[in-house]
């Protein structure tokens, strides 16, 4: 009995450094090279699974590698009769290839489950309709609450699907952002060579 005992608490004790460690593992973070500049995004697996795994399969593949930002929304390229305007940069593999994505649209995590807001940096995946966002993502800059779940941004009121946040270069995403157009969707888009694990 005693053999067994001391058994179970050794391997109790075991179990328990395990989950300690498991607990203090960082999240995720990736670093997207740019033509202005690098950031770094770190990934919420924790808090919006799907859309976590979605964004590093891609970056895994190494599918947005030869990626850009391709869209800037500003206020000045929205129009007068847009009610809830929002600013944000838009990447990825691109509009020409968004229809042919390597991998199927993804169910749609809605920011009232994640518990996670679209604050300055927040990294959220593009899409059209619940259920259909691939592989464009894009950054907040500065907060846009119309994009969260109840938000008008979008008519159907299930907003977008947040997944991360910029934790080093906001700065780049910044100087990315002043280079809007008077159309969203840029005439030279802003080259992503590579997108990597940190």
């Amino acid at each position: 009995m005693q053999i067994n005992r001391r058994s179970l608490i050794v391997c109790g004790s075991a179990f328990i450094t395990v989950r300690s460690v498991a607990a203090e593992t960082p999240n995720p973070r990736t670093v997207v090279t740019t033509e202005l500049g690098k950031f770094t995004i770190e990934v919420y697996p924790d808090k919006a699974p799907i859309s976590s795994k979605n964004y590093l399969a891609y970056v895994d593949g190494g599918y947005l590698n030869g990626s850009s930002v391709y869209r800037i929304v500003a206020p000045k390229n929205q129009g007068d009769d847009v009610a809830y305007k929002i600013a944000v940069i838009q990447w990825g593999r691109g509009p020409e290839r968004a229809d042919n994505p390597p991998f199927p649209p993804i169910a749609h995590e809605d920011t009232r489950a994640s518990g996670l807001k679209h604050l300055n940096g927040t990294v959220s995946m593009a899409r059209r309709e619940p259920g259909s966002a691939t592989s464009e993502f894009f950054i907040c800059v500065g907060d846009q609450p119309e994009l969260d779940f109840g938000g008008h941004r979008n008519p159907d009121g299930q907003g977008f699907a947040a997944f991360g946040q910029v934790v080093d270069r906001m700065d780049v995403v910044n100087r990315i952002y002043a280079r809007a157009e008077d159309k969203g969707l840029l005439k030279t888009p802003i080259a992503i060579p590579t997108v990597a694990r940190a």
